[in-house]
């Protein structure tokens, strides 16, 4: 991929925010699943970090290193056609300076985009300071700036997703955290663990700058959430969950019945190894 394709590959991504027709993005975690979501018609990938992790034989959570997860990123954005961005977690480091790492190895590998998250592992502080993230964000965008390739960044914060601090006190604390992240850089809000439809609409009329919602069993409809102005959706490592519940049901059903009902529904052999010879040349 040649600088220019790479740029003109963000600008696009860029402008799929901007559309009066949602974004949809069930996350990839390997080159087979992003090749099966490209042929769906999916205008973009996004990757999941959890699903990433989990397929390479680690927990979520800043577990695996910023270089094995470059590595797939890399691989992805090298098999498909379409815009791509990668859930960066936070950025693998505790420094601006290790966002600005992370960010120009996303620009190499050939990605034009990245989820940054304020959450920690930490259990007694699960948010990080918002003043780092700040940081970091500007210091991903002076990278971007500097190579060209104008990266999207979808600045997460965790509020709702970790439920921090009494449930009356959320909404303030978020609005305040993603009006940050907004004016440091962020070109996209992602609100993880935000549900309900006011909700939703409280945060579309306060931000007015596009919003990502992790979307699920009990999330409003795809229709639903563009009709209150929801920019774009990602199900985040649900997919590669889903395969694995199918995995399960049906090692039950071989030793339950014997039977083969759970394959029915499969990819076949053929259609994967086209998709893959595809991605090849």
């Amino acid at each position: 991929m040649t600088v220019l394709d790479q740029k003109s590959k963000a600008n696009l991504f860029r402008q799929f925010h901007h559309s009066a027709k949602i974004l949809v993005l069930p996350n990839a975690w390997d080159v087979a699943s992003a090749r099966v979501l490209e042929d769906a018609g999916m205008p973009a990938i996004a990757t999941t970090s959890a699903g990433i992790a989990f397929s390479l034989g680690y927990p979520d959570g800043e577990v695996i290193s910023r270089e094995e997860m470059l590595a797939r990123v890399a691989r992805i954005a090298n098999a498909v056609h379409v815009p791509v961005t990668a859930d960066l977690e936070a950025g693998y480091g505790p420094r601006p300076e290790d966002a600005a790492r992370t960010a120009q190895a996303l620009i190499d590998a050939g990605a034009v985009g990245l989820n940054l998250e304020d959450g920690t592992t930490d259990p007694s502080r699960p948010l990080a300071d918002e003043s780092l993230i700040v940081e970091k964000i500007q210091a991903i965008r002076q990278v971007a700036a500097k190579s060209e390739v104008l990266l999207v960044v979808n600045a997460r914060t965790d509020v709702y997703l970790a439920e921090v601090g009494p449930p009356e006190s959320r909404y303030e604390n978020a609005l305040r955290r993603s009006l940050a992240y907004r004016d440091a850089g962020a070109d996209c809000i992602f609100l993880p663990g935000v549900k309900e439809k006011s909700l939703i609409e409280k945060f579309v009329a306060e931000l007015k700058c596009p919003i990502n919602i992790l979307s699920g069993p009990g999330s409003p409809s795809l229709p639903q959430l563009e009709q209150l102005g929801v920019a774009r959706v990602s199900l985040g490592s649900k997919p590669m969950l889903a395969g694995l519940g199918l995995l399960r049901r049906l090692v039950r059903e071989l030793n339950e019945t014997g039977t083969y009902r759970a394959l029915e529904e499969m990819v076949t052999y053929d259609e994967m190894n086209g998709l893959l010879e595809k991605a090849a040349s």
